[in-house]
């Protein structure tokens, strides 16, 4: 009898670490993916502005639509992390 309270306990045990390594995993992946997707924004931005210094009005709105879309992406990563670790 004690022996199945202690594997229930480490089973229990275990599945509250996993819990932890999965909002780990979802907020980093998160972050990298969005990370990566605007460094590579902001270097397309930068080279289209050192290339024609005049589109900088017409650029405007769609690039801070880009980061604004960008940025939610990474805030749905950490409600999905505190989902995973407050469940």
């Amino acid at each position: 009898m004690e022996e199945a309270t202690v594997a229930a306990e480490a089973v229990a045990a275990g599945a509250d670490g996993l819990k932890y390594v999965g909002a780990a995993l979802a907020i980093g992946l998160g972050a990298l993916g969005t990370g990566l997707g605007m460094g590579i924004f902001f270097s397309k931005v930068m080279e289209t502005l050192g290339r024609n210094p005049e589109a900088g009005p017409k650029i405007q709105v769609p690039m801070f639509l880009g980061i604004a879309f960008t940025e939610a992406i990474a805030i749905y990563a950490l409600v999905v992390a505190l989902i995973i670790l407050f469940s």
